[in-house]
């Protein structure tokens, strides 16, 4: 059972990909990919992209985060499911690095992708229809895999304010 969350950046991209590729975290750094970029240098890529046709954009990142029932999937397994959603969720057209975290009883990806689109220099477009495709194309691979997933997910989740609470 995967439970998938996508969150913008807006501010700061370089810390957000050191957290993510931090070898504790990703077994000295095996479960670390890239698409169309360099880890060392993703974030500066990233902004080149953007200057070519979305400046006025103030979101320089997406950042998503797929975590995975403890004990159902191997490192090396949400590795590669990982890539296959960074791909698929964006279309193979924005630059990306993801990193498989596994520190803790639940392995997760964290994927983070350029804003930018480097086809179109267009934004991409993240809104309550994103965070539902997210969450069947993460749905769809788990199925491929043969990965529980959750059956009947809430149809809207807790307020600010209820947070708060």
């Amino acid at each position: 059972m995967a439970v998938s969350k996508i969150h913008p950046i807006r501010r700061t991209l370089n810390k957000a990909i050191d957290y993510i590729v931090n070898p504790k975290k990703t077994a000295d750094e095996l479960f670390i990919s890239t698409f169309g970029c360099m880890k060392e240098t993703a974030a500066d890529e990233f902004l080149l992209t953007k200057r070519l046709g979305n400046e006025h954009c103030f979101t320089l990142a997406q950042h998503v985060i797929q975590s995975f029932k403890p004990g159902e999937v191997s490192p090396k397994l949400a590795h590669e499911i990982g890539v296959k959603l960074a791909n698929e969720l964006t279309h193979s057209q924005h630059e990306y690095v993801i990193a498989t975290h596994v520190d803790k009883d639940h392995i997760h990806n964290h994927i983070i992708f350029n804003h930018t689109n480097f086809v179109t220099h267009k934004a991409f477009r993240s809104n309550m229809k994103t965070v539902r495709e997210l969450r069947q194309l993460s749905d769809k691979l788990c199925k491929e895999y043969g990965l529980s997933i959750i059956e009947n997910p809430q149809k809207k989740g807790m307020t600010k304010y209820e947070w708060m609470m």
